[in-house]
């Protein structure tokens, strides 16, 4: 075995990658950046190395910075997680030279040539960076570009090939382990077909999808390429399949994937520590008969992005950070902190949430429940957009593609509560969270209860307005709404963020912030604001004048922090609505500023090469 293992990456996976070494009792060594001195991988490995500037290309992607971090802690291996220099055949040929093991398997390479519409994408790549989809000709010069630019940004090669571009497939992948003694096994399939911008988001294993013949089909079909090859370590056979369970063949990844926690946690697996093992010259200990499946997992990427914005990321410091661990059969792999910083450097993932349950229903149930508990303040994130997939009925029923998002949120994604049903479970809530403040304040009303025996208030929730008489008692609030009687329970204190409320027989979990007016509240894909107060209150609201806030839009403002790649119009220069006006770089994704009015440009604020800050 290894007397040291330098881990080449950061975040999460440096994490997650320190944790298995730490169970082999196999000392580590962080590299880290300037901008990353304070992370997490950094406090938990047994020793650390700074490489360099936060720019990826002067240290994550430095080969011989990594190689002299080696040499100075006397680590005899690397792992180098995913993306960085995982797949990068000059890393893997230096570490020989050097005699350092390379915990992966040497690369795998496949070309293709095909017509409109094609996916332009980074041949070093992975995570949906340096990949671009062009429709027709015109396209493809902005996505040659962007897919080129992130490409070398992320990975330090600007090497890309072109794929044909299915519409409407299921993504789905293999998950193998190879010895270097010829033995080939696979760990059954993924379920990746949950994308944003071509990156995933929510992975399962099993897929709805696939039966067991399939599954035999496809996992025979990864054991017999990577023979072929002389394939060893973990890695991954990605396919596309049709309606008709038809499978193409699409890359192989030959690195540790994002979500291989899936796979442990219905495998048994712990694919990290088969990776040390097969690198340090030991056989498989098991055949493909001992793979046995159980249960089901889903994994929940948490990025700081905003959906609402088109998924523009978000920096800033993490205010407020608690994952749900106290929820059973929950896995939550994160390499950030609460106060930590989450940069404009790297990627944007905060964390990946696991649950695990007996059935998919259960799986999806408590990730609901879980994505409903996690507290983050601080930056922007895609919690909401998570939990309302996870409660969407196609989903529920698998019935999934890759276009899923773009299906299901044709208009993009808002969690602006429209629907009364859920406006009314929102209300009913602040309702209680109102009287339960009263009550517990030194409010002159709260020292005589027989005051708040009936009250009538009233909520309103953006167009929705309810109507309430409430009769508060000792065990519960009883609210009379349109003639029928409903039912309120809870625990929940002033002071609780979390409210966990039983409306007559339904049990919920939702976030709570009290504001000016009422309460903030956020669950189920849904945030809203419901103002409460009392119904003399209410009629005397139609009497103020609401200011109106006029947009100006002839300033066009970043909207995300980030680098200016590109300025591409000029001074003077005439443009529509939807023009091109700049590429800004932002945790290695390039994302075009449009135009969002005609005119003339008047002025340019900014130049190739600036740091802008949000908006």
């Amino acid at each position: 075995m290894f007397k040291k293992i330098l881990i080449a990456n950061r975040g999460e996976i440096a994490c997650r990658i320190i944790s298995t070494c730490k169970k082999l009792s196999i000392p580590t060594v962080a590299v880290f950046s300037d901008a990353d001195k304070r992370s997490l991988h950094v406090s938990l490995a047994d020793e650390s190395v700074n490489i360099g500037p936060a720019a990826s290309s002067e240290s994550y992607l430095s080969i011989d910075k990594i190689i002299s971090a080696c040499k100075e802690t006397d680590a005899d291996a690397v792992h180098p997680g995913y993306g960085f220099l995982s797949e990068n055949h000059n890393f893997m040929n230096r570490l020989e030279k050097e005699d350092i093991t390379f915990i992966g398997p040497s690369a795998v390479s496949i070309a293709n040539e095909v017509g409109f519409p094609v996916m332009i994408k980074a041949s070093a790549g992975g995570g949906g960076k340096g990949m671009r989809i062009a429709f027709s000709e015109k396209d493809v010069p902005d996505a040659f570009t962007s897919s080129i630019n992130e490409a070398k940004s992320s990975f330090g090669d600007d090497r890309i090939f072109i794929e044909k571009f299915i519409t409407k497939p299921r993504h789905i992948e293999i998950q193998i382990l190879a010895d270097n003694h010829g033995n080939v096994i696979h760990l059954g399939e993924r379920e990746c077909s949950i994308q944003r911008r071509n990156q995933k988001i929510i992975e399962e294993s099993p897929s709805p999808f696939v039966d067991k013949d399939l599954r035999n089909s496809m996992g025979n079909q990864a054991v017999q390429l990577a023979k072929k090859v002389g394939y060893s370590s973990a890695g991954t056979v990605e396919f596309i399949v049709d309606q008709d369970k038809n499978f193409y063949f699409l890359e192989m990844n030959t690195r540790l994937q994002v979500e291989h926690p899936v796979t442990e946690l219905v495998t048994g697996f712990d694919l990290v520590e088969e990776m040390i093992k097969i690198a340090a010259g030991e056989k498989l200990n098991v055949t493909q008969n001992d793979v046995n499946f159980k249960g089901w997992a889903i994994e929940s990427r948490i990025y700081a992005e905003d959906p609402e914005r088109n998924f523009m990321p978000s920096t800033g410091r993490l205010i407020t950070y608690k994952p749900p661990l106290e929820i059973d059969n929950i896995r939550n792999d994160t390499g950030v902190f609460e106060g930590g910083e989450i940069s404009m450097f790297y990627d944007p993932m905060i964390s990946k949430l696991c649950s695990y349950g007996e059935t998919r229903i259960e799986a999806c149930n408590l990730m609901q429940e879980a994505l409903n508990n996690f507290e983050i303040s601080g930056i922007e994130n895609n919690l909401n957009l998570l939990s309302s997939i996870i409660k969407n009925k196609k989903f529920l029923e698998g019935e999934i593609n890759t276009g899923f998002i773009d299906e299901e949120y044709p208009d993009g994604f808002s969690s602006k509560v429209l629907d009364e049903v859920d406006a009314l479970m929102f209300s009913l809530t602040a309702v209680f969270a109102y009287i339960k403040e009263m009550n517990n304040s030194q409010h002159p009303e709260s020292q005589n209860n027989s005051s708040l025996n009936e009250k009538s208030l009233v909520a309103s929730i953006g167009k929705n307005i309810f109507i309430f008489k409430t009769y508060n008692t000792l065990k519960n609030t009883i609210i009379e709404h349109n003639g029928k009687v409903i039912s309120l329970e809870s625990d929940w204190k002033p002071e609780d963020k979390i409210i966990k409320i039983k409306i007559d027989d339904s049990f919920l979990t939702l976030q709570i912030k009290k504001n000016i007016k009422g309460f903030d509240i956020k669950g189920f894909g849904l945030n809203g604001n419901v103002n409460v107060r009392s119904k003399i209150s209410h009629d005397l609201s139609s009497h103020m004048i609401e200011k109106v806030i006029v947009k100006n839009t002839k300033i066009i403002k970043c909207p995300m922090p980030g680098l200016v790649v590109s300025i591409d119009i000029s001074e003077g220069q005439k443009v529509e609505d939807g023009d091109k006006l700049c590429t800004v770089e932002a945790m290695k994704m390039e994302n075009i500023i449009r135009s969002e009015t005609s005119g003339i440009v008047k002025k340019i604020f900014c130049k190739e090469g600036d740091s802008l800050a949000a908006d």
